[in-house]
């Protein structure tokens, strides 16, 4: 049996386009939340992209993010975005859910395997922005993450 291509999570999801409507769809959703919406009614479009850009590259697209920021630089400048923040735990799995819930509406890949790497990724690196905020030193340099399937990819049906 020849090795067939395992696409990337980036590519499972749909490309760019499902992420940047995943991103506005996040943050719509946000700000009908009460317990998120003081942390995100400010928020500009031009950020909204970024975010995109962010987990297009760290979901294995393009890396325009590192393209824009460097490529050793814009994990620790992401890092030092979110530092000021103090964001309750509540919070933290309340912008999870949402971005659950974003995922449904804009119809993102509802398979285990896909799922499970999807909110595996938010659930480290929102731990992570705690881990910083609580005062471990920011890297100078560091890659933006590249998050894969884990333990298990996609179910391929056989040809």
């Amino acid at each position: 049996m020849a090795d067939r291509h395992i696409p990337t999570l980036y590519e499972w999801a749909g490309g760019s386009e499902a992420f940047e409507r995943l991103v506005t769809t996040f943050y719509d959703l946000t700000l009908q939340d009460e317990l998120l919406r003081p942390f995100f009614e400010h928020m500009s479009a031009k950020h909204k992209h970024y975010v995109a850009l962010w987990l297009i590259e760290v979901f294995g697209g393009p890396k325009v993010y590192s393209e824009v920021y460097g490529a050793l630089k814009g994990h620790p400048h992401m890092i030092r975005r979110h530092l000021e923040l103090t964001i309750p735990e509540a919070a933290r799995v309340r912008w999870i859910q949402l971005m659950q819930r974003a995922a449904d509406i804009e119809k993102l890949p509802n398979d285990a395997e896909f799922r499970s790497a999807f909110v595996a990724y938010f659930e480290w690196g929102t731990r992570m922005n705690q881990v910083f905020a609580n005062g471990a030193p920011v890297p100078d340099e560091s890659p933006v993450p590249s998050w894969g399937w884990g333990e298990r990819t996609p179910y391929i049906p056989p040809e």
